[in-house]
């Protein structure tokens, strides 16, 4: 029997293929551009050559991913004052613009400020919207669709079965986009300006990841010029996270956007050592930077001789105590000190210039030049201000504790000042065990030197786990533009974990910062995030536990177990559900599960590896979930994984964070006891 030709469901289905021909047409038109007659150069055409390549790779037309996932029906109020596009026109709103070959649009794209009421529309305010519909896919196909009519006073308000059921929807691979799903409260911090920095204080399952890598994808769209030229970076908080999350960013059109963690951004030297707790703690604390300026700035003395400059036959002499004006003047200035011991041979050579003016002579601008390459003018200045390499400053401070103690004095006491000296002194850069705290420490000396290289935007995401001085570094790669801050104050899981947004935002270097805190539980179903959030008030008291918005309450079940062979079982159990499935442990338990897993002849990935419909099973170490999520987790040992940390504190904030990675259930195995902080009306 035949469709209807007025069956909604048909039309919509012909508007999606009608819009995939349309895109296919736009691919094609970019392949086809001829370029040879274009360019220059060979240099343009390698540009050129790679910006069309770009294009047609943002063009393509991915099966599996729906191109609109909503409609706007506008009303029409003749002679009415009306938002733009209120005009009785029909928007669907998807993932990238899509024109005919009239260039009139099929596709809206969601960053638009057309489609914003598809976000932000409610009963109570319409926003001259009549009617919102959104679809329900299946494999790229429409197969539902679900109509609100926000003008129509006599319907009442409701829950979106089709936004419960995309939110809920079994996950295998990398973490997806939520352009569909986008909420009222998450929105306005995806289209905040580009001038202002936002910290995003958000739960387990708030969709703060999302918000902060879908405000870059809207940030591209609202200012690509500027941010082309400037760049933008998303951080992450290891490799296994980036991997995770690299796919977002490309399915909404953008290519272009670095990723990085921050050990990446300071890598001036090999890591091959680790700190202890108490060490990474001092040299993680901002008063460091302190340090390391009084122990730069320590290499520069004053002159106690004349410089004498030969030209022919004249000889032009600059005394001593002109001299140190020149180098007091360059340090009230307070400019880095590469860039003035660079400019203190010019200073140098004008004053020379001077004495030849009063001579009689006219030099110029060659002449000072050549007076500033003068073999005792560059004697003067390496003398009085040095060459200073910020490995071997940093090398120094930590092997010699005399020097050391010369530059802390009044900064660190003298236990912080042994905590950071090393046992046993490199000889060398190259030979130096140098640990991650180190390498921070590097790339703040770098800095002092010469300046960083500074992005148009920074997302910073798990910013609760840096300390003061890798935010001081991530900060320079922001200094003049402005950073999307993600983070959750429960879920610092480092002895130096941030205490507070407004303090992380200062070292940071943008205290006017807004702070935003997201309470909305999108992805955690509710007995799990009730049952995780008892550990509040032993780790972040006073902030605002997560309220799960999912109607379906999820699959919760504390088990006794005897053994690693009922941890395997409690997995094969969450394996008969469709999604993927995490298996997340202490780390020191980690092995011991990988040998059950294999006798059981169940396979597994690690972290970062991609799940797929033959592999569904991860298996996490504790220190690596954060960030991640799956369908299902089976949580082992929760005692191991708070003994695991080296305090109480750090150990359950390391616990909530392995226990909020489950998006439809969790079964929490134990076979010693579970904390004390959990253990109260045990839940079954």
């Amino acid at each position: 029997m035949s469709t209807p030709v007025d069956d909604p469901l048909s039309r919509e289905r012909s508007h999606l293929s009608a819009s995939r021909s349309a895109l296919r047409a736009m691919r094609e038109d970019v392949e086809a551009l001829d370029i040879s007659d274009v360019t220059a150069n060979w240099v343009n055409a390698e540009v050129l050559a790679r910006q069309v390549a770009e294009r047609i790779k943002a063009l393509a037309d991915l099966s599996d991913t729906p191109l609109f996932f909503g409609r706007l029906d506008y009303l029409y109020a003749p002679g009415a004052e009306q938002a733009e596009g209120a005009d009785g026109e029909r928007f669907y709103i998807g993932r990238r613009h899509v024109h005919d070959h009239d260039g009139d649009p099929m596709v809206i794209d969601w960053r638009a400020p057309v489609s914003q009421p598809f976000y932000r529309a409610s009963k109570k305010d319409p926003m001259d919207v009549a009617l919102r519909r959104r679809f329900g896919y299946t494999r790229g196909d429409i197969t539902a669709y679900e109509d609100e009519h926000l003008s129509d006073p006599a319907e009442a308000a409701r829950t979106s079965k089709l936004l419960q059921q995309e939110i809920e929807r079994p996950r295998v691979g990398p973490m997806r986009d939520i352009v569909a799903t986008i909420q009222p409260e998450q929105d306005e911090i995806v289209r905040s300006g580009l001038s202002g920095t936002v910290c995003v204080q958000g739960g387990p399952g708030t969709g703060k990841t999302a918000v902060g890598l879908h405000r870059v994808a809207y940030l591209l769209y609202a200012h690509r010029e500027r941010l082309a030229r400037t760049g933008t970076l998303v951080i992450g908080p290891n490799r296994s996270f980036l991997h995770y999350i690299e796919q977002v960013l490309p399915a909404l059109g953008e290519l272009t956007v670095q990723q990085a963690t921050v050990d990446d951004l300071v890598a001036h030297v090999e890591i091959k050592g680790t700190d202890d707790a108490r060490a990474a703690v001092v040299k993680g604390d901002a008063r460091l930077a302190q340090v390391l300026r009084r122990a730069l700035y320590a290499h520069v003395t004053m002159p106690a001789e004349p410089v004498v400059v030969v030209r022919g036959s004249r000889r032009w002499r600059i005394p001593a105590y002109e001299l140190e004006e020149l180098v007091r003047e360059l340090l009230d200035r307070d400019i880095r000190y590469g860039a003035a011991r660079e400019a203190l041979p010019q200073r140098i050579a004008h004053a020379v210039l001077v004495q030849m003016e009063r001579s009689g002579e006219a030099p110029d601008d060659r002449v000072q030049d050549a007076v500033a390459r003068n073999s005792a003018v560059k004697a003067a200045v390496k003398a009085v201000w040095p060459a200073v390499d910020p490995a071997k400053l940093v090398l120094r401070l930590l092997s010699d504790a005399e020097f050391l103690a010369v530059h802390a004095e009044g900064i660190l006491d003298e236990d912080e000042q042994k905590a950071i000296l090393w046992a046993k002194p490199a000889r060398s850069v190259k030979s130096a065990k140098w640990s991650a705290a180190d390498a921070v420490l590097i790339d703040e000396a770098t800095d002092l030197i010469q300046r960083t290289h500074s992005l148009g935007h920074v997302v910073l995401d798990e910013a609760q786990d840096l300390s003061p001085m890798q935010y001081r570094a991530v900060g320079r790669r922001c200094s003049t533009g402005s950073a999307t801050v993600l983070g959750d104050l429960a879920q610092g899981t480092t002895p130096w974990a941030t205490r507070g947004w407004q303090e992380a935002l200062t070292h940071l270097g943008k205290p006017e910062a807004l702070v935003e805190e997201l309470t909305a539980g999108f992805r955690v179903p509710t007995d799990v995030i009730t049952y995780a959030s008892r550990l509040l008030p032993h780790i972040a008291p006073g902030l605002t536990p997560v309220v799960s918005i999912r109607e379906n309450p999820g699959h919760f079940e504390v088990r006794p177990v005897s053994g690693p062979k009922d941890v395997v079982e409690a997995c094969r159990e969450l394996l008969r559900h469709e999604g993927s499935t995490g298996l997340i442990a202490a780390d020191a338990r980690v092995p011991e599960l990988s040998r059950a897993l294999v006798e059981a002849g169940i396979p597994y990935l690690g972290p970062g590896e991609e799940t797929t419909q033959d592999t569904r099973l991860t298996l996490v170490p504790a220190s690596l979930a954060k960030g991640l999520e799956y369908d299902y987790v089976v949580l082992d040992e929760p005692r191991a994984v708070v003994d695991g940390e080296p305090d109480e504190r750090t150990g359950l904030r390391r616990l909530y964070v392995a226990l909020t990675r489950a998006v439809s259930g969790l079964i929490v195995t134990h076979a010693a006891g579970l904390p004390p902080q959990l253990a109260s009306t045990t839940l079954r």
